[in-house]
């Protein structure tokens, strides 16, 4: 069976969850690292928006039929590239933490709205936030306020348990997390000072675990060295 190849930016925080979810799935696959300005034509023909990151389901040449066919219709079984399907992806076939919760329905329904919640809304709100800050604009603290309405809520889930859900880590901590850390970095000393002290906790039990070393290492970018790097979790 051919591997999967994910084509990735190692910053992105779309890309970074859906690489944290395929190292929780510890289903390898083979690692792309791109940039933006240098787009592999692969990955836009499978993927006509472009972005990171993007998953290629392919089967080898084995696998294909004798018939005749074109290149990228033989080997290339599907297509995923919204990072959120890809985590989906990657502990649907396999959940060694039980990230999904799947025995509670109900628990991962909440997980669910919480996610998208903060994909939709507070996504918005960070980016005007950054922005602010890095335009030196007058609305800053407008912008980081209306982020604080959903970094609260946080807080206050973390006040009761070491994790978003439970005492349990859940698909809603590491889809939530790339984000979060970008939240932290936009106003660094500010943050370190801010009223949020379990929410800094959480966050940095994640910056400094073995995990997230392995998800931001840095490899060589794929079109610069043609090298097929081959990422795996523990």
């Amino acid at each position: 069976m051919a591997l999967p190849i994910l084509y990735s930016l190692r910053n992105c925080p779309y890309a970074m969850r859906a690489r944290i979810a395929i190292y929780k799935s510890q289903q390898p696959i083979v690692l792309r690292d791109i940039v933006l300005s240098n787009k592999p034509e692969a990955m836009t023909i499978a993927s006509p928006k472009a972005t990171v990151p993007v998953l290629m389901l392919t089967e080898s040449r084995q696998e294909t039929c004798e018939s005749e066919v074109g290149e990228q219709s033989g080997e290339i079984k599907q297509v995923i590239d919204e990072s959120f399907d890809i985590m989906l992806w990657a502990l649907n076939r396999a959940d060694p933490d039980n990230l999904l919760h799947k025995s509670n329905s109900e628990l991962l329904n909440e997980m669910l709205a919480l996610i998208s919640d903060f994909d939709v809304e507070f996504k918005v709100r960070l980016e005007a936030y950054k922005c602010a800050k890095r335009y030196h604009e007058s609305t800053l603290i407008d912008c980081r306020v209306a982020c604080e309405a959903y970094i609260q809520l946080l807080e206050t889930r973390l006040i009761k348990h070491e994790f978003l859900f439970s005492t349990k880590e859940s698909l809603a901590d590491i889809a939530l997390l790339p984000f979060i850390r970008q939240f932290a970095r936009v106003e660094r000393q500010w943050y370190l000072q801010s009223p949020y002290p379990n929410l800094q906790r959480w966050l940095n039990s994640y910056l400094q675990s073995p995990m997230f070393t392995k998800v931001m290492a840095k490899y060589p970018l794929w079109l610069e060295s043609g090298e097929e790097v081959v990422f795996v979790g523990k």
